[in-house]
Parts: C-alpha cells; sequence; structure tokens
C-alpha cells in the first residue's frame, strides 16, 4: 500500500474519530428531558450510535410504543413554531396527545365556533375557543385550527416531559414558565410595536408564530397549555390587564405573563379604584381578545370594524357592562343614535364590583354634558411621540371648553398635562375634577401628590384625607395612599 494511501487513510480516520467524539460530547451535553434537543440532535446524526440513542430516549419521553416512528416529527419539536404539519405528522401528534386531559372535553371536538358556543363554560377547550374564535370561517380555518392545536399539544407533551412521576401544581408551573418563557422566549413586545396592532399580539396564531404577545395573549395561551396538563388556572382581570393564577386553600400563586411568569403580590394589581379583582372564565377570555381588537379600531377611529370586534365579543361576554359601553359608543360615532342609546342604558350607575368609581361618561351623555364628538376625544389613540399627545390635548381643550363639566374629558386632560410634565396645568384640571365630583379617589390622590410636590401640604392633607375616606367605605387601604401619608407625615404633621 502506498504511502499516499495509508496517509489518506490516516487523515481520513482521523477526522471520523474527531466528528465522532464531537457528537458524543454534544450528546453528553444534552438536556435529558428536553423533547427538542432530543430531536435537533436526531436530525442531525439520525445514523450514529448517539442519534439512535436519542431517538429511543425520545419515545420513553414521549410514552409511545417501540413500533411508532415519531422521527418526521423533528421540525415540529425543534421549533415548536408555525403550523405547517403534514397530514401523517397531524395525525401522529393527536395519536400521542390521546391521553392528554382537555381529550375529555367536548370541545376539543368541535368542529367550529357555533359549537363552542352552544357549549357550557365547563366543556369548553379553551385552545381550540380561541382558534375557532380568531381564525373565523376562512378557507382552511378547520385545517389551522388542528395544527395550532397540535403545537399546544406539542407543548404540552415537552412539559409533561419535565415533570417528576407524581407532579405538583408548582412543579407544573416551574415547568410550563420554563418552557413558555426560557426555550421558547415569549416576550411582551415593544409598546411602539403591539400599539398599533394589538391584535397581532392578542390572538393565539400569531403569538404563537412570532413568540411575541400582550398579557391576553400569552394568558390566553398559557391557559391553554394548562388545560392539557391538568393545571387549574383563573384568569384575572385587574383593569386593563389580564393574569393568570392558582389558588387552592391558603395556596395562590401568581402568574405574570408579561414579566416571564414571577409572581408578583395581589397588592401589586390593585388602584385606588379597585379594590377586587375578578376572576373570569373561559368564555370571557375568549371575548376579551375581540374586545382588543375592537379597542385599535375604536382608537384608529374605524367604528364601524370595531363594532364588528364588540359584536364577536359580545357572543362570549353577553353581560359586560364593557362590552356594552363601548358597542353604545361605536353605534353613537357611527350615527345610529338609537341603538347606540339602547346599550348605553344598560349600563348602571353605581360602580361595578371590585370598583370604587362609578361610570361617569354615560352618565355625562345622558346629562347633556358631553355630546359624541367629545366622548370621541377620549378614545383616541395616544403613542410615544409627544405630537400625539398634544393633538389630543387640543382636541380634549376644545371639549371641555364646550362642555366643561365633562369628567372623563378633564380626566384625560389632566394626563396630557402630566405626560407633557406640566404639574401645574395637570393640578389646575384636576382641582375643576374635584369640584365637580370629590367622590374619585383617584382623582384625590392625583391632588394630593401635586400638592405635596409643591409644598402646599395642609391642601395635600386634606385631599389625601378624602381619598381615605372613599376607599375605607369599602374596607379597603391602598398601598399608594399609606406611602403618600408616610411621606407627609416628615415635612408637614397631620
Amino acid at each position: 500500500m502506498s504511502k499516499l494511501v495509508l496517509l489518506f487513510l490516516f487523515i481520513f480516520t482521523s477526522c471520523f474519530a474527531r466528528e465522532a467524539y464531537e457528537i458524543k460530547n454534544l450528546w453528553n451535553r444534552l438536556d435529558p428531558a428536553s423533547i427538542p434537543q432530543g430531536f435537533a440532535f436526531y436530525d442531525l446524526y439520525p445514523e450514529s450510535v448517539e442519534g439512535k440513542k436519542a431517538l429511543q430516549r425520545l419515545k420513553k419521553l414521549l410514552g409511545v410504543e417501540e413500533s411508532i416512528s415519531i422521527e418526521l416529527l423533528a421540525p415540529q419539536f425543534t421549533h415548536l413554531q408555525g403550523a405547517c404539519f403534514t397530514q401523517e405528522g397531524l395525525q401522529l401528534v393527536e395519536k400521542l396527545a390521546y391521553h392528554l386531559p382537555n381529550r375529555r372535553l367536548k370541545g376539543y371536538f368541535a368542529k367550529s365556533e357555533a359549537e363552542v358556543l352552544a357549549l357550557p363554560p365547563e366543556e369548553i377547550d379553551l385552545g381550540k375557543a380561541l382558534l375557532f374564535s380568531q381564525l373565523g370561517e376562512r378557507e382552511g380555518a378547520e385545517r389551522q385550527a388542528r395544527e395550532y392545536s397540535a403545537l399546544l399539544d406539542l407543548m404540552a407533551l415537552e412539559i409533561l416531559a419535565y415533570l417528576p412521576e407524581h407532579p405538583t401544581p408548582m412543579d407544573k408551573i416551574v415547568a410550563t414558565n420554563r418552557l413558555i418563557f426560557e426555550e421558547m422566549g415569549f416576550r411582551f413586545p415593544p409598546h411602539s410595536i403591539y400599539a398599533k396592532d394589538i391584535d397581532l399580539y392578542t390572538f393565539l396564531p400569531s403569538v404563537m408564530d412570532n413568540h411575541l404577545g400582550v398579557c391576553l395573549g400569552v394568558a390566553a395561551l398559557y391557559l391553554a397549555v394548562a388545560q392539557r396538563i391538568d393545571l387549574p388556572l383563573e384568569a384575572i382581570t385587574p383593569p386593563g390587564h389580564i393574569y393568570v393564577r392558582y389558588r387552592e386553600g391558603e395556596t395562590c400563586v401568581n402568574i405574570e405573563t408579561t414579566a416571564r411568569g414571577i409572581d408578583l403580590p395581589t397588592e401589586h394589581y390593585l388602584n385606588m379604584n379597585t379594590y377586587y379583582l375578578p376572576v373570569r372564565g373561559i368564555k370571557e377570555v375568549v371575548g376579551f381578545t375581540h374586545v382588543n381588537e375592537g379597542s385599535l379600531h375604536l382608537q384608529n377611529e374605524e367604528y364601524e370594524k370595531a363594532i364588528a370586534s364588540y359584536q364577536k365579543a359580545f357572543l362570549y361576554l353577553p353581560e359586560e357592562i364593557l362590552v356594552k359601553e363601548l358597542l353604545g359608543f361605536c353605534y353613537l360615532f357611527t350615527g345610529k343614535k338609537e341603538e347606540g342609546e339602547a346599550f348605553l342604558r344598560k349600563i348602571p350607575l353605581e360602580p361595578a364590583v371590585g370598583s370604587i368609581k362609578k361610570d361617569t361618561m354615560v352618565e355625562d351623555y345622558f346629562n347633556q354634558k358631553v355630546d359624541e364628538e367629545g366622548l370621541k376625544a377620549v378614545f383616541m389613540m395616544v403613542d410615544e411621540t409627544l405630537e400625539s399627545v398634544l393633538k389630543k390635548q387640543k382636541r380634549l381643550q376644545r371639549v371641555v371648553k364646550r362642555y366643561p363639566e365633562f369628567r372623563e374629558g378633564l380626566e384625560h386632560l389632566a394626563v396630557t398635562w402630566v405626560q407633557m410634565r406640566r404639574p401645574k396645568e395637570a393640578l389646575q384640571v384636576l382641582e375643576k375634577f374635584h369640584a365637580i365630583d370629590p367622590t374619585h379617589p383617584t382623582i384625590e390622590y392625583y391632588l394630593a401628590v401635586l400638592q405635596g410636590e409643591r409644598h402646599h401640604y395642609a391642601a395635600a392633607w386634606d385631599y389625601l384625607h378624602v381619598a381615605e375616606k372613599l376607599t375605607l367605605a369599602y374596607h379597603f387601604s391602598p398601598k399608594a395612599l399609606k406611602e403618600l401619608r408616610q411621606q407627609l407625615l416628615p415635612c408637614c404633621p397631620e
């Protein structure tokens, strides 16, 4: 044998040995409970000894028989993103996930939104309900719903692979947080992005595709996955927000989906006007996704589109005051006064459950303290630019000049002055509000803060006392009021 051939064989065997060493080294560094890592490794080295070991481990993690071929699931498990299943792959996932608890729900087998709406809440599969509701009746919607539902199944199977033999609810929460926020990297999008396309970051398919979602988008995803791993969770809705909670007996774990699932104290979600946080059901969660969509249209003054979204929300939230109010306003804005006022007359004038402040816009409208154009100004969108703040401010100034007792207009106008760091002007507007209506604890708190910053401590104490009296009537003592009291005491004794 020539020296050249020997040299070639030496180089070849050396390279092969080096590659085998690298494969073995990579295999030893894999997380033995990670299904995506296992599939990614197998996809790269299917013929290696370790690649075959990876396939055996994957079958054990998934609890499937030796005879079942799972190789074709590598792309789905590796990326857990995008619905791109073959028919064979889709059927295989559904077979692997047949034992998941959501299969006991009638809603999992629904074929349309109408079937979902006909079910009692306890029979609804949230993932399917969200998908049918958000995908609509366009061509291929049923197939897409199956594919995204299968992706939820894969996420559930990945979580289950990490759990001990007899997992506790906390084990499941930790594993779910790990998958959603660490492995899959779901994040809250920047305000400049989501403010313009909030439905894109609310609706389940786009949230799953982009791994970006506002509080409602990721909370809905979290709840849909939780149904598949038998983790009982609640949806909690502070004003303008939603988070997920596990509660059993004295145990209460809040899961903040905009901050990687951390457990924030419940007091964090209460504010001057909110002393109780309502628990929402599955149908309500679906409905609120359409409220988010409608609110974007409302801010953009696309009132017909907003009506369509709120009507969709109304199917799931027929008793929700917010939906009736927004529908009523949008009908007014499109010239349908009779329909609009019919909805608005259903709004109770007393405070809603959990709230201290009563709704003022409906009351002011019927008392002729504002017209349709004035109401529109309140809903104007403000982004991160000074230009948008000024535009809304000028419009509000015209409104309150014509309707000086329009309370919501005064409040929003004061906010624009605060955004411009003009506390003196904000204070003047809020004092006008107080003269009209001294029963709004948030307004009284703002007045106390602004007066304190100007070293007008006597006035600050007066407003603080009003705020404390209003909240104590509900056996509620907000953290912000306690902190303000502590700040004022060294400056000026009570």
